[in-house]
C-alpha cells in the first residue's frame, strides 16, 4: 500500500465491471480474509463463512459500512442505514408490516403490474427481436413498491419519463458513479462535483412527493378517525366487498415508538427506504432469473409445467398467494438464481471498535466486506458452481443446511433483509406470469454477460432476450 492512495492503483482505471474481476482475483491470490487501503479506508474483504457468521450473527456488529453513506441524502436514517437504538425502534416498528396476512394483500398489486408487463412484452414477441429486459423489470419493480409502499399508482411501465420516474434512475445512477469514483468517494470532491447538483435536484422531486404522498395520507387517515365508527367500516368495506388494502405508509402513520407517532421525517424516511430496496433489489433477482431460464431451457419447461399444474390453463387467471406458496420448484430457481446472481453481491459492516474475530485482529474504524457473489461462487461449498442447478437447494445436505453462513443472498442474522418473504412472492408471480404467456429465449446472437457489482448486481451490457408466444408452441387445446 502507498500513502494516500493505498491499494487504489490496484484498481486505478478499471472500469466497474473489471473492478469485480480484480477483486476475485485477489481471492484467488490471497484467500478468503484479506485486508485492501483504498486511499485511507481500510477495508477487510471476507468470503469465510465462519468468520461472516460471527459478524452476522452478533448484535454487536450492525453499523453498515461506509458506502452506505452514498445513499444517505435519499433514505436518511432509514432502516437500511440506521443502527444502534433507532435502528431496533424501527425494525420493531416495520416488523408487522411484512405478516402474510398483510402481505397477502400485495399480491393482487404483483399479479395487476404483472399483466401490464406482459402486454409489454407482447410487442416484443410479436417482432421476435432482441432487447433489454432490465430496464422493464426496472419499471415493473417501481410500479409494484411505490403502490406498496405509498398506496400510490406512478404508472412507470406506462409513463417512463414522468418526473418521479426519471429521477429515481438519476438518483440510482449517481449512487452508481460515486461507488467506483475514486476521488468522488470523498465528500470534499463530491461537494465539488456537478453531481451534487444533479443529485440535490432529483432528491428534492423524490422527497418532495414522497412529503406530499404522506401529508395527503395523514389527513385521510385523521378524517377517518373522526367521521362515525359505523360510517368508517360501511365505507371501508365498500371497495369490493372486502376491507381496504392498506400501503406500508399506512401502516407506519398508525405505528408508534415510545409511546408517540413517528414524525413526517420518519415515515419518508422509511418509505425511501422502501422505494430504494424494494424496486432494484427484485429488478436484479427479476432479470437474472429471466437470462436464466433463457439459458437452460429444460429448467424454464419444468416451471412452466409446475405453474401450470398449479393454477390451470386460464391465463387471466388472478394468482393466489396461496398458488404462489405451492410453487416449491420455482423457489428452488429463485435460490439458484440468487446464488449465482446475488442482487447485493457484497455489504458491509463499520467495526466500532478493536474486534476479534476467530483469531483475527480487525482494528476499530475497518469496514469489513461480506461478498455473497463470491461465496456462491466457490467450489468448496458448490460443487461445480458455474452450472445452474436448482436442484442442489433440494437435497438433505444443502448448501443451507450446511451451513447457512455459505448461502446469504438475504443476508443472516439481526440485519438480515426484512422484505425477503415480499421479494420472493413478487418474483414468483411475475415469473409465473410471464411464463403463462411467452416462451423466454435467449438473444440471436450470443452474448456474454459481465456484471457491475454496486450495493446491487447489474448486468454492465443489460440482458438481452427474446420472448415466443407459447400460443405458438402449445396447441390451444391442449393449453
Amino acid at each position: 500500500a502507498y500513502p494516500l492512495v493505498g491499494n487504489g492503483l490496484l484498481f486505478l482505471f478499471k472500469t466497474p465491471a473489471e473492478f469485480l474481476l480484480r477483486l476475485g482475483s485477489l481471492i484467488e491470490e490471497y484467500g478468503q480474509c484479506f485486508r485492501l487501503w483504498l486511499g485511507t479506508q481500510l477495508v477487510i474483504v471476507s468470503t469465510d463463512p465462519k468468520d461472516i457468521e460471527v459478524l452476522l450473527s452478533s448484535p454487536k456488529y450492525i453499523s453498515k459500512s461506509g458506502e452506505y453513506d452514498f445513499i444517505k441524502p435519499w433514505l436518511g436514517d432509514g432502516l437500511l442505514i440506521s443502527d444502534g437504538r433507532k435502528w431496533q425502534a424501527r425494525r420493531k416498528v416495520i416488523t408487522p408490516s411484512f405478516h402474510f396476512k398483510i402481505l397477502d394483500q400485495f399480491v393482487e398489486i404483483f399479479d395487476q403490474q404483472g399483466t401490464t408487463l406482459i402486454d409489454i412484452l407482447h410487442l416484443f414477441a410479436k417482432s421476435g427481436e432482441t432487447f433489454d429486459v432490465f430496464p422493464l423489470v426496472t419499471l415493473y419493480a417501481l410500479d409494484v413498491i411505490s403502490e406498496s409502499a405509498m398506496g400510490t399508482k406512478v404508472n412507470a411501465q406506462i409513463n417512463s419519463e414522468s418526473e418521479y420516474v426519471k429521477a429515481v434512475k438519476e438518483i440510482t445512477n449517481l449512487i452508481q458513479f460515486r461507488f467506483y469514483d475514486f476521488l468522488l468517494r470523498y465528500d470534499f470532491f463530491f461537494r465539488l462535483s456537478a453531481n451534487r447538483r444533479k443529485q440535490l435536484k432529483a432528491l428534492a422531486i423524490l422527497h418532495g412527493y414522497t412529503d406530499s404522498v404522506i401529508s395527503a395520507r395523514r389527513k385521510e387517515l385523521t378524517k377517518k378517525l373522526m367521521t362515525a365508527a359505523g360510517d368508517a367500516l360501511q365505507a371501508s368495506e365498500d371497495d369490493v366487498g372486502s376491507k381496504k388494502r392498506m400501503a406500508f405508509l399506512d401502516l407506519l402513520l398508525q405505528s408508534t415508538i415510545d409511546g408517540r407517532p413517528l414524525t413526517d421525517l420518519e415515515i419518508r424516511e422509511e418509505v425511501d427506504t422502501f422505494m430504494f430496496e424494494g424496486h432494484d433489489t427484485t429488478t436484479s433477482a427479476i432479470s437474472f432469473l429471466f437470462y436464466s431460464l433463457a439459458h437452460n431451457p429444460h429448467v424454464q419447461q419444468k416451471v412452466f409445467d409446475e405453474v401450470r399444474s398449479i393454477i390451470g390453463d386460464d391465463r387471466s387467471k388472478s394468482i393466489t398467494m396461496a398458488k404462489l406458496n405451492e410453487m416449491h420448484y420455482l423457489e428452488l430457481v429463485i435460490k439458484e438464481t440468487l446464488r449465482l446472481y446475488p442482487s447485493v453481491p457484497m455489504f458491509g459492516r463499520k467495526m466500532k471498535e478493536n474486534t476479534e474475530i476467530n483469531g483475527k485482529i480487525i482494528p476499530s474504524g475497518a469496514n469489513m466486506i461480506v461478498m455473497p457473489f463470491f461465496l456462491g461462487r466457490n467450489p468448496k461449498h458448490f460443487p461445480d458452481p458455474l452450472t445452474f442447478d436448482p436442484e442442489r437447494f433440494n437435497v438433505e445436505t444443502s448448501a443451507e443446511k450446511t451451513n447457512p453462513y455459505q448461502y446469504i443472498p438475504f443476508s443472516a442474522g439481526p440485519r438480515n433483509c426484512i422484505g425477503q418473504k415480499f421479494a420472493i412472492l413478487e418474483i414468483k408471480s411475475v415469473t409465473s406470469k410471464v411464463l403463462r404467456q411467452y416462451e423466454i429465449l435467449p438473444p440471436a446472437e450470443p452474448q456474454k454477460i459481465s456484471f457491475i457489482a454496486e450495493l446491487i448486481l447489474r448486468p454492465e451490457h443489460g440482458i438481452p432476450l427474446r420472448v415466443r408466444n407459447r400460443a405458438e408452441m402449445v396447441p390451444s387445446n391442449d393449453y
